[in-house]
């Protein structure tokens, strides 16, 4: 019986039998990309993730808004307001694009929830949530010529919800014209019900949070093997995009960036060419089931980097380290933003901001980027379940680049991470 030292190398293991041996062959010989003229590449050695674990089920949306329901109880909230967007999907499992015609989903802390919808939609919102495992619910309309906030305001007051709360990324218009028909001071921003809400993630939600991470980190030393001299960061991330779409992963993006380019954290020139001794700097995710990657990896594909870059990848790689090693629950995520921005600095790449750019980290779950995150201002406390990115970087303009960024998780007494570690500036491996 084949032993693997983790899931990773069992994930590698299973793409090997699915693609009849192509890892072996690839491995030992890769197919490289040419620059000029990319070759068709079907990355045979990667897995398909989708059936390793089951999408969120109906009966577990109907579970968060039970337990939304609790948390505007215990805020002292009577309903919560959010237009189609992840909270909606979150919640219901609905899709539904923004228009300037409000359409809502309303939950009540009573544990009731229903919608509010122009009405020659009606039918269209009634297919959607009526469908079979659908979340159901009353629809109420609202006519052309009335506008939606009277008429939600009138069925809000009909279930005795006075304080509402307003999804975070609902549009002003929403919030101001709720503000208008029931009172200033009874609409609040949800932003503190969200965090709590959707910033803790239950236990299947972790579970396809690490194998999309997993994923994406299989997809950059997939695609690290296919790398050579002279290829562009456009190169490299049409085959991350070719790479995650093997996996069955779906939305991917890759920002990929070479040597100087790299000292622009979002990007600046992506058609610099790859040349020895130099560090390419990948960012790169996609969704699995809904739920988002972001790794990134700092490394020399051939030759020996400089004695400055890389004392900078130890540093970033260090810093990494030391802000992991604090997180745990009851502490604050403004205090991991700074114990990897004083350990930087001291190792010579400070004060503050000036070669650390950026915020250590950001919340993921359904979106790439959300609430909570590690930054210098923000007072949540960890708790269990918590996802966030981890990524210190060091940027010198005219000069390199490096970000290394995994994404970890609060746990009852410290912390985890999805994947494996970044060992050495010689691989993203």
């Amino acid at each position: 019986m084949t032993n693997f030292r983790s899931r990773r190398d069992w994930l590698v293991f299973s793409g090997a039998l699915a693609g009849a041996g192509a890892l072996s062959a690839c491995a030992s010989q890769p197919k490289l990309v040419q620059a000029t003229e990319p070759v068709p590449d079907d990355f045979a050695e990667l897995p398909d993730l989708r059936p390793m674990l089951q999408p969120i089920a109906p009966e577990e949306r109907a579970a968060r808004r039970k337990r939304l329901s609790e948390l505007l109880a215990l805020s002292g909230l009577h309903a919560y307001v959010c237009e189609g967007g992840p909270t909606m999907t979150y919640l219901a499992g609905i899709s539904w694009g923004k228009s300037e015609r409000t359409f809502a989903l309303v939950v009540l802390a009573d544990g009731r929830h229903f919608w509010i919808c122009p009405a020659f939609e009606a039918e269209k919102a009634r297919l959607s949530i009526e469908k079979e495992g659908g979340p159901g619910g009353e629809i109420e309309t609202w006519d052309e010529h009335e506008y939606a906030f009277a008429p939600l305001a009138r069925v809000l007051q009909r279930h005795g919800a006075s304080r509402i709360a307003v999804d975070p990324q609902a549009r002003s218009f929403l919030f101001d014209g709720l503000r208008e028909q029931v009172g200033a001071e009874n609409v609040v921003l949800g932003r503190s019900v969200l965090v709590r809400l959707r910033g803790v993630k239950d236990a299947h939600e972790l579970e396809l949070l690490r194998l999309a991470s997993e994923g994406t980190q299989l997809a950059i030393s997939a695609v690290a093997r296919r790398v050579q001299l002279g290829m562009t960061g456009d190169d490299v991330s049409r085959l991350m995009a070719r790479a995650h779409g093997k996996l069955g992963m779906t939305s991917p993006w890759c920002l990929a960036l070479v040597g100087a380019a790299a000292a622009y954290p979002h990007g600046d020139n992506h058609s610099v060419k790859l040349g020895r001794d130099e560090f390419l700097l990948v960012d790169t995710g996609a969704s699995l089931h809904g739920y988002a990657s972001d790794t990134t990896r700092t490394w020399c594909v051939d030759g020996t980097p400089g004695e400055e870059q890389q004392r900078a990848w130890n540093a970033v790689r260090d810093a990494q380290q030391r802000a992991f090693e604090l997180i745990r629950p009851g502490v604050e995520c403004r205090a991991i933003d700074a114990a990897a921005r004083e350990f930087l600095s001291a190792a010579g790449y400070g004060p503050g901001y000036s070669k650390f750019t950026h915020r250590l980290g950001h919340g993921i779950g359904l979106e790439g980027h959300e609430d909570p995150y590690f930054d210098g201002g923000s007072l949540v406390q960890l708790e269990p379940g918590m996802t966030l990115s981890n990524e210190p970087g060091v940027y010198l303009y005219g000069q390199f680049g490096v970000r290394i960024e995994d994404i970890v998780a609060c746990t009852e007494s410290g912390a985890t991470h999805f994947g494996e570690w970044q060992r050495s500036w010689r691989s993203p491996g």
